[in-house]
């Protein structure tokens, strides 16, 4: 991309209208196909879906969501060290485009088969669509935080229109009954969501190739024949495929098929994880690092106790990868994190910053998982307890998920403003102040939700509520990720030193993951106990995090030394 001063599209370099719209349509793509997958997964045999159980369908969904943000880490260094970004985000928009293809077919195989390649492809684009905009401006150039800025409008705009259109063709009883007129089963209207999902990332990659004619037109060609190649693979793959229908199985069949004596996997497994964290936990203590010390250790003497290597039998490999992912997630931070307190380089100043970084690690982690609850457990309940009506009309339960893109969009400009009115008064609360604030309105949202599930009655008897009570939440939890989420990945950017800026990206995309995963583990107990008891366990978490997140400002202002 060039660094001249190109102000062709409103003041900005063309090439950003070119990654603005890519981004749109590839969001557009990951928000309409996450709109669905509970919904698909959980719902019953006979209208189209797997028939599973939250308890097998939540893992799967914190499982896929987690990767997705955990491949951006080697995503990022095979375009640094291989490829280059404008490559890696072309080759990842295929795949991606790729899996939604794959989960237009009815099946096991290719459900799975989707899933995994839009991991990949995701990895591939996520990290390195943004580092483009960062080429398109030279590090002086005034319009760079607004460039960016469009850009992430861009991800809303996305993610505002997927999930009515997605949702739509998936779940409107109208468009079953235009396909039911064609002679076609209602049933498989799931996939048609999944397919337009697929068309948005295609008409994504058509707008990457027709923009700035910068790719050279050998690689714009092998471009279009990896697009033409990767849906006949797909055809193939998935037409041919003469397994099991899914119709024929029961949930607990089709979520144990492909399954491995398993317990002494898990137990090697829990004791090298146990292990590496005992082997931080001690490396801190003699380096006077005395609270993540005994973190290391508790977290070992907690896995030291946990039954994970007491499962006997068969078990899935779906669990067994959601096992292995769980422990990467717990040991990786502590080993970086240890690694990075014993760099013998850092002065004294910069060690200090280092310091208060888990602090926001670990913060984000708890508000992402239970933010990202908004793509099961949130949706389950304005699926199975809302009345989801809007001037008399109904609507499909997945269009909730359009709600927060909407209110971003709405309330980022009064946001950014009251930002900057604060900060020239000189009252602009600190970072971690901002992080305190962010969990205490999204554990106010579970609050409210906790109440609202009150009035759902029992599982024989349950009842639908008012759509208020889930718009509340929406607006709770969009004002707290408005205090947190633009805040964060700047923050650890500053504290880190500069050459560690892309390794803080990594980490931030770390903790998102940490989160996903664990609000995945969470929505699993969706059937397992009361709804007033889940929603407000959820609640008095973050309510404990606000907590321990005021009582750090002040030490963590100090670690900060002189970051704003």
């Amino acid at each position: 991309m060039s660094l001249e001063r190109d102000e062709r599209w409103f003041g900005h370099p063309y090439g950003l209208s070119t990654l603005f719209f890519t981004e749109m349509w590839e969001r557009f793509s990951y928000y309409g196909m996450r709109a669905l997958l509970t919904l698909f997964m959980t719902a019953p045999v006979a209208m189209g879906g797997f028939g599973w159980s939250i308890e097998k369908a939540g893992p799967i969904y914190g499982l896929y969501t987690a990767m997705v943000y955990m491949t951006a880490l080697p995503g990022g260094w095979i375009a640094d060290r291989l490829i280059g970004q404008r490559k890696a985000v072309l080759i990842g928009a295929i795949i991606i485009m790729s899996g939604h293809i794959s989960l237009m077919f009815h099946g096991i195989r290719p459900f799975y088969l989707g899933l995994f390649l839009i991991v990949i492809g995701t990895g591939f684009l996520k990290p390195n669509i943004s580092a483009l905009v960062g080429q398109l401006y030279t590090d002086d150039d005034d319009r760079r935080d607004s460039g960016f800025s469009i850009f992430y409008m861009g991800i809303n705009v996305g993610a505002f229109f997927s999930p009515l259109v997605c949702g739509f063709l998936a779940q409107s009883p109208r468009f079953k009954q235009i396909l039911e007129g064609y002679g076609i089963d209602p049933a498989g209207s799931w996939h048609w969501g999944f397919g337009a999902a697929a068309i948005g990332m295609a008409l994504g990659i058509v707008q990457y190739l027709l923009g700035p004619r910068k790719l050279g037109r050998f690689f714009q060609y092998l471009a279009i024949a990896l697009l033409i190649g990767s849906f006949v693979v797909m055809i193939w793959l998935t037409v041919t495929y003469d397994g099991p229908e899914v119709a024929a199985l029961t949930g607990e069949q089709v979520i144990v098929a492909g399954t491995i004596e398993a317990g002494t996997i898990l137990l090697v497994f829990k004791s090298l994880a146990m292990l590496i964290l005992l082997g931080c936990g001690i490396l801190l203590f003699r380096n006077r690092q005395i609270y993540y010390g005994i973190l290391g250790v508790v977290l070992a003497a907690a896995l030291f106790f946990s039954n994970v290597g007491k499962v006997e039998g068969p078990v899935a490999l779906i669990d067994i990868l959601v096992a292995l992912v769980g422990m990467v997630l717990l040991v990786f931070p502590m080993v970086y994190f240890t690694r990075l307190f014993l760099n013998p380089e850092w002065k004294d100043t910069t060690r200090k910053r280092l310091y208060a970084i888990p602090v926001f690690f670990f913060a984000a982690a708890i508000f992402w998982s239970a933010f990202e609850q908004a793509g099961s457990t949130l949706t389950l309940f304005a699926d199975r307890f809302t009345i989801n009506t809007l001037f008399g009309s109904t609507f499909p339960s997945s269009w909730w998920q359009s709600l927060n893109a909407l209110l971003i969009v709405l309330l980022a400009p009064a946001f950014a403003w009251l930002w900057i009115r604060l900060a020239r008064s000189g009252r602009e609360p600190s970072s971690p102040a901002k992080f305190a604030v962010g969990l205490f309105l999204l554990g106010l949202g579970f609050a409210v939700l906790a109440i609202g599930a009150m009035f759902t009655g029992d599982a024989e008897n349950s009842m639908r509520v008012s759509p208020m009570w889930l718009f509340t939440v929406y607006l709770l939890h969009t004002l707290g990720e408005l205090c947190l989420s633009p805040v964060g990945l700047s923050t650890m950017t500053k504290l880190a030193p500069r050459k560690l800026a892309g390794q803080m990206m990594g980490v931030w995309f770390l903790a998102a993951a940490m989160g996903n995963f664990i609000g995945g583990m969470v929505a699993g107990l969706f059937e397992a106990f009361p709804l007033p008891l889940l929603f407000g366990a959820v609640f008095v978490t973050t309510l404990v995090a606000t907590v321990a997140m005021l009582l750090l400002v002040k030490p963590v202002r100090m670690l900060m030394s002189g970051v704003n």
